[in-house]
């Protein structure tokens, strides 16, 4: 069985994601910020916390994970090593958007292109999305048909390229090769905004028009 809560947090809208097994082994992805927000959600479900995932080292994606960290003692995985400058420049990224710094840490895996992760009876294929992020990344449940692909898809639309080695062509041929060569039923959970499939994008997404 498999289990979801979207956790919106931070001035940016981001989702949060808290995913579950049918054991309660959990784990959340993209903790962007709001720390005790997520935290009070993760206890009250009764909720086991195995690890930490994150898809992007942009600010709005990773400002409570040393919070969440340090307080449920688990790893974290991801990004893709090509995202160490990201992590690096965490405290300037916040002070770029006027948000209290906060410091800059590390992941302690990174994650490449056919390596899996593990969560309770959860497995998430890894692929590496750069277009958005360079070292960007999406976790996907073959099984359960759903992706959580932080900023690279969207409903009606796709990530921003004009951040740091943002790349327009190569983010939409990230879209093609990597996201499109799944069935349309298939659901994507992005980063920010509501949920969609793979098949309606095909279809109604402008920017594949």
């Amino acid at each position: 069985m498999f289990n979801l809560q979207i956790i919106p947090v931070s001035p940016f809208q981001q989702n949060c994601t808290v995913i579950w097994d049918e054991n309660k082994n959990a784990a959340i992805i993209d903790a962007g910020d709001e720390a005790e927000k997520i935290i009070h959600f993760v206890e009250q479900e009764g909720l086991k916390v195995e690890k930490l995932l994150i898809t992007h080292a942009h600010l709005d994606h990773i400002m409570a994970v040393e919070a969440l960290h340090q307080h449920f003692g688990v790893e974290v995985y991801g990004s893709h090593l090509a995202d160490k400058p990201l992590f690096e420049q965490l405290p300037q990224m916040c002070e770029m958007f006027g948000i209290p710094p906060v410091p800059a840490f590390l992941p302690d895996h990174w994650l490449e292109e056919g390596q899996s992760v593990q969560v309770g009876n959860l497995t998430y294929q890894i692929r590496h999305l750069p277009g958005h992020a360079p070292g960007h990344i999406g976790f996907f449940d073959m099984e359960n048909k759903i992706a959580f692909t932080g900023d690279v898809l969207f409903k009606d639309s796709i990530g921003r390229t004009d951040l740091y080695m943002g790349n327009l062509e190569q983010l939409l041929a990230t879209v093609r090769t990597k996201l499109f060569d799944l069935p349309d039923d298939f659901i994507i959970v992005p980063g920010h905004g509501p949920h969609t499939t793979i098949g309606r994008e095909k279809v109604h997404n402008p920017f594949f028009k």
